[in-house]
């Protein structure tokens, strides 16, 4: 078994002891494995193991791996979401290519998303960004901005609202994490009272992984502990 192998086994074995602690049904989590500046000789190891969902941080980088694997393995259902901030002279390339799109912190790149989504292909299955813990230098949106751009998302044909998504300020304290995650547990029980559709949560990594879950997270984005230490020397 591959190092990849195995770190997927491990942390797919802690997924299922948290959701057993806090008394989670099993499956209700879905890992979600952090491919960004990573080859695809080491994707191709995790689809190996099982994983089929993967996040990309970077355009072009993501679309080249879609495409690689569209071509290289067609007969793979393989479920590909993009995870990192969205320019809008990139949307078309995410409109064309994900299933998902995690970071909608603004109506004009939803529109986007929405014109630009081929016809044919299923709507794409959207987050919007939440900046929960208020800092300047992370993307999101606010809480009243939150409802504005989900009144625009549920109105467009293209996009399905699916839920939140956040990357909560950097803290080693498990209470002080379950507090952020809380926080977008109950924006999302707001939410989900106007809109029913609405059933995810993307929010823990490798470091605050199990107080997410605790919270209710239904996506955890992991990428060192599977794939090890990233290069950005490229990027």
């Amino acid at each position: 078994m591959s190092t990849i192998a195995q770190n997927i086994q491990h942390i797919m074995s802690d997924i299922e002891q948290v959701q057993k602690k806090c008394e989670r049904t099993r499956d209700s989590v879905l890992l979600l494995a952090v491919s960004k500046t990573k080859p695809v000789e080491a994707i191709a190891e995790a689809i190996q193991a099982g994983q089929l969902a993967f996040g990309e941080n970077y355009v072009q980088e993501g679309v080249e791996k879609v495409q690689y694997f569209n071509q290289n393995a067609p007969d793979t259902p393989l479920e590909w979401h993009f995870i990192g901030p969205i320019q809008s002279n990139k949307t078309r390339l995410v409109a064309e290519h994900f299933a998902w799109v995690h970071t909608i912190d603004r109506e004009k790149i939803a529109q986007r998303l929405n014109d630009q989504r081929p016809a044919g292909m299923p709507p794409l299955q959207v987050l919007i960004q939440v900046n929960t813990s208020g800092e300047d230098s992370k993307s999101g949106a606010g809480e009243q901005e939150i409802f504005q751009l989900a009144a625009l998302i549920s109105a467009l044909p293209n996009l399905t609202l699916r839920g939140l998504m956040s990357i909560p300020e950097n803290v080693p304290d498990y209470d002080a994490q379950l507090a952020a995650f809380q926080q977008l547990a109950a924006l999302k029980i707001k939410l989900q009272e106007i809109y029913p559709e609405v059933d995810t949560l993307s929010m823990g990594m490798s470091g605050d992984m199990d107080a997410a879950i605790a919270a209710g997270s239904t996506i955890v984005r992991i990428g060192t502990a599977i794939f090890g230490a990233r290069d950005y020397s490229n990027n």
